[in-house]
This record gives C-alpha cells, sequence and structure tokens, in this order.
C-alpha cells in the first residue's frame, strides 16, 4: 500500500515540475496532475525500454519521468489545438 501512496505523491511532483516548465491552460487539479506524473514515468519508461537506455525492470528516473510528462503535455496541447480548428 505504502507504494503506490509513494507513487502518487512523486506523481504529483512530477506533474507539477511539468506544468510549471510549460505554463499554460492544461485540465485539472491535483488528481490530473498525478496521473501526468505517473504517466510520464511510464511512457519515459517505455521509450527508454524501447531505446536500450534501460534494462529488464529498471524504470525511469526523475529528471526522464518529467520530460515524459513535458512530453504528454505538448501532445496533448497539439491534439487540443487541432481538435479546436475542426
Amino acid at each position: 500500500m505504502f507504494h503506490w501512496l509513494w507513487v502518487v505523491m512523486i506523481g504529483v511532483v512530477i506533474g507539477a515540475i511539468a506544468k510549471l516548465v510549460m505554463p499554460g491552460k492544461d485540465p485539472g487539479g491535483i488528481i490530473i496532475t498525478a496521473l501526468l506524473g505517473i504517466a510520464g514515468s511510464v511512457a519515459a519508461t517505455l521509450i527508454g525500454h524501447a531505446v536500450g537506455w534501460y534494462g529488464a525492470g529498471e524504470s525511469a528516473g526523475f529528471i526522464m519521468s518529467v520530460l515524459g510528462a513535458i512530453l504528454l503535455l505538448v501532445i496533448y496541447r497539439l491534439l487540443k489545438r487541432r481538435s479546436a480548428t475542426h
């Protein structure tokens, strides 16, 4: 149980840093921010495994998790902009 609490707490921090680095109008409160941070970490881990940066059982570190969350924010904004123009 403490593992999941730790995941959520780190997710909030990672998501908040990503939102600070990329200011703008994004959805959400603390839950969306935590989900953004968790998803950023998962995305960074998957990309890292695909590229060969991480071995089996390794996950992305803090900085790569923030970069993953920023990548997800960029994708979100591109999709939002695209849907607004149609």
